[in-house]
């Protein structure tokens, strides 16, 4: 609950941070407007920290550019042509941008630019009543013309002006209304969410890169949950997502099967959860973000019933060339695309550990299969642990706890993370008195695989089995 008089305080402590002090002297002096505008108004407000300081005002970019040099140590107007110039002042960035009064053709995503002379103009062609408030500097005066206040106070994303009008000037702003569930944990106006559902085929028109950064700022939030539900209940996930939709699989009256949308949704808050428990206060990680959401995007094309019950056979492998299709289609970088899909086709290699006790050589595998995602891949086979059998979850839990210890253990025996064999291709191009050649990779697949069965074995033994399996190809032929 935002408290007024705490959140007045805020903002008054927010207009004298020195960075903001400086830029609102240099334009007052300029006999120009300024004001704070959007994200860092709204965070004072709420009490959360502010990363960015974005400024609006009457100035030309020209003129920005002109009153922002003597004061800063860098500048850049790669956003000239929107009205944006950008500047290092004080050791913070700073964003400011002349006040816009754009107008859209409705067919595609891009405005007209078209400069505004009003604060109350620019505010009211923002996406969300929340982010269209602004603090006027020096003189700190709140700037609020479409109630953002009260929808703060209340917890709910509006828009300033008809939803539907507002959507039809960028579709993109509907999935910034999931983001915003999620980041803020604000509820969605009904409004708002009849315009979503109505005009979720218009997002066809943004390209790839933008959802992606959308989805993207998404996963990144804290609680993604309730956003990627919006994005599901509303149609527009199946326009860049359809995988999500699609694992709302219809429940067999048996219940022989558990809703895997919901399941899918509970792994994506627990592998937040362990990664959070890791790493505290470090970046999200997008990669196991990803991975937690699309792991079982497979089952829908494995489903079968069986006399048994349910089966998903090869769910994994299918999701994991889904994911690196879909991946691909909203231009991931290729490696996330890489790790995301190998996470899901790994994701279900530990569940025959609680089946039957795994061998040294097992365990090797499993590290040397997982490389550098064993950590993620620890972090997402725990939380793909959903049932709410306490003595099943305990079961898989001590498991797990066991394979963990014994990678340990290996770890520091046999350095298993770099598991490679005593020979290498120089080696074994002496020891068999051959020349480079596709032998010499028979040769050291099979010196990799005795290492993972047997563990170290010292060079000279590992020259023995190998003169050994020289000798018995040879008799083969």
């Amino acid at each position: 609950m935002v408290k007024m008089a705490e959140a007045l305080v805020r903002l008054q402590t927010l207009a004298e941070l020195p960075t903001v002090a400086t830029v609102a002297a240099a334009f007052r002096e300029a006999g120009h407007e300024l004001a704070l505008v959007g994200g860092p108004v709204r965070d004072a407000m709420l009490g959360r920290g502010t990363n960015d300081l974005d400024f609006t005002t009457d100035a030309r970019p020209d003129e920005i550019l002109r009153i922002v040099t003597p004061i800063s140590t860098a500048q850049w107007d790669i956003g000239r042509e929107f009205g944006t110039i950008g500047a290092r002042i004080d050791a913070e960035t700073v964003e400011i941008t002349t006040y816009r009064a754009d107008e859209y053709d409705g067919t595609t995503r891009k405005p007209v630019v078209a400069f505004g002379d009003s604060l109350e103009g620019d505010l009211v062609r923002r996406d969300f009543t929340v982010n269209a408030m602004a603090l006027r500097v020096p003189e700190v005066a709140l700037v609020d013309p479409s109630g953002g206040v009260e929808d703060l106070v209340a917890g709910i994303l509006r828009t300033p002006i008809e939803p539907e009008v507002s959507f039809g000037d960028d579709p993109l702003r509907m999935l910034r209304a999931a983001r915003f569930a999620g980041q803020l944990g604000f509820s969605v106006h009904a409004d708002v969410r009849t315009a979503m559902a109505e005009r979720a085929a218009t997002l066809d028109i943004v390209s790839a890169e933008r959802i992606q950064g959308e989805l993207t700022k998404l996963l990144s939030t804290d609680a993604p949950r309730e956003g990627i539900r919006l994005l599901v209940d509303t149609g527009l996930a199946e326009r860049f997502l359809p995988e999500i939709p699609a694992l709302r699989l219809e429940i067999d009256e048996h219940h022989h099967h558990k809703d895997v949308y919901e399941h899918s949704l509970t792994v994506l808050d627990q592998a937040i959860g362990y990664e959070k428990q890791r790493h505290p206060g470090e970046a999200p990680d997008l990669v196991l973000r990803l991975a937690a959401l699309l792991h079982d995007i497979g089952k829908p094309a494995t489903k079968r019933t069986e006399a048994g019950g349910v089966t998903f056979y090869h769910h994994d492998i299918v999701g994991a060339k889904l994911a690196k299709k879909r991946l691909t289609t909203l231009r991931y970088d290729g490696d996330t695309i890489r790790d995301v899909a190998r996470l899901v086709e790994l994701h279900l290699r530990f569940f025959g550990y609680t089946e039957a006790a795994w061998s040294d050589s097992a365990v090797r595998r499993y590290v040397r299969d997982a490389g550098p995602l064993l950590e993620r891949l620890h972090m997402l086979t725990r939380a793909d642990v959903t049932t709410r059998n306490r003595r099943k979850a305990d079961r898989l839990g001590f498991a797990y706890d066991d394979l963990e210890d014994r990678i340990a253990v290996l770890r520091e025996q046999e350095q298993i993370d770099a598991v490679r064999p005593e020979l290498d291709g120089n080696r074994i191009q002496e020891v068999l008195g051959v020349p480079p050649g596709r032998v010499i990779g028979e040769a050291y697949r099979f010196l990799l695989e005795l290492r993972l069965d047997d563990g170290p074995l010292g060079e000279e033994e590992a020259e023995r089995r190998l003169l050994a399996w020289w000798a018995e190809r040879d008799e083969r032929g």
